[in-house]
């Protein structure tokens, strides 16, 4: 009897699913644009995002010119975002910037189409173009809205875009030094903190700086040795005095005595 009652239930929940799927088909294809205005809305308020995107694209050209244009096309944009169709939202945002400047959804539009951008970003291995994209915008839009209670939401953004554009350029020096080529390792992280003297990875750049100096002077030719120590020495001084406190410095320290005595050896 439990098996019977549970089949009926399933097939009811199939028959009332297809009667609503039918029924969603009609008014799709019906040419009603307040019902279909309605609906959407409705649809929208429900969470039903992927039905409510889809009626609202179906009534965008409809819309064209009425009053409630701007409505249709932000919360078409909003429902493509909701179904995490990011791209398509990032789309939609857009031109609804570039045609309702001036709308009462602007605002949250253009934080939104950011929001986009920022979730198309890539790990830091990779490509960081949408990041330096998506970067320039949350700036812009924090430096335009600094009242608004979205800015606190670019600002975690913004710093982990900046950290994943501070870590794609020390680990591409530092590979370098991975690789033994302790010259350009050397060259590559002091090119860094050139570049951008803020870089999150500051303190790690200059542990790697020296060491590069220590190892490239190690493995040079006994002529060229002295020379290239007293660069590490440089760099050990330019370290200690950064970072008193560092966790590299008792390493850099020992290296730093052992140097010291073959310099004044030499002397």
């Amino acid at each position: 009897m439990r098996k019977i009652f549970t089949i009926l239930i399933v097939v009811a929940a199939a028959v009332s699913a297809a009667s609503c799927s039918s029924k969603f088909e009609k008014l799709l294809s019906g040419h009603n644009y307040g019902e279909k205005y309605r609906a959407a809305l409705q649809y929208y308020e429900k969470e039903k995002w992927s039905q409510a995107a889809q009626l609202f694209e179906n009534i965008a050209v409809n819309a064209q010119g009425a009053p409630q244009e701007d409505t249709v096309r932000f919360y078409w944009g909003m429902s493509n975002y909701n179904m995490k169709d990011y791209t398509t939202a990032q789309s939609n945002f857009n031109e609804f910037l570039l045609s309702f400047p001036a709308s009462p959804f602007a605002k949250d539009a253009e934080f939104y189409m950011i929001d986009c951008m920022y979730r198309q970003t890539y790990r830091w291995e990779l490509d960081q173009r949408p990041t330096e994209a998506a970067l320039s915008y949350i700036k812009k839009y924090m430096i335009e809205n600094p009242k608004s209670e979205k800015t606190k939401f670019c600002r975690v953004m913004r710093d982990d875009l900046e950290e994943r554009l501070d870590k794609k350029a020390f680990e591409g020096a530092r590979l370098y030094y991975h690789m033994e080529d302790y010259l350009a390792a050397h060259y590559a992280l002091k090119n860094v903190l050139k570049e951008d003297a803020d870089n999150q990875y500051r303190e790690d750049i200059l542990y790697f700086t020296a060491m590069a100096s220590y190892k490239y002077a190690l493995n040079s030719i006994e002529e060229k040795q002295r020379e290239r120590y007293m660069t590490f020495i440089d760099d050990y001084f330019n370290f200690v005095s950064e970072y008193p406190q560092s966790k590299y410095k008792t390493e850099l320290d020992g290296i730093y005595k052992k140097v010291n005595k073959i310099v004044k050896k030499e002397e």
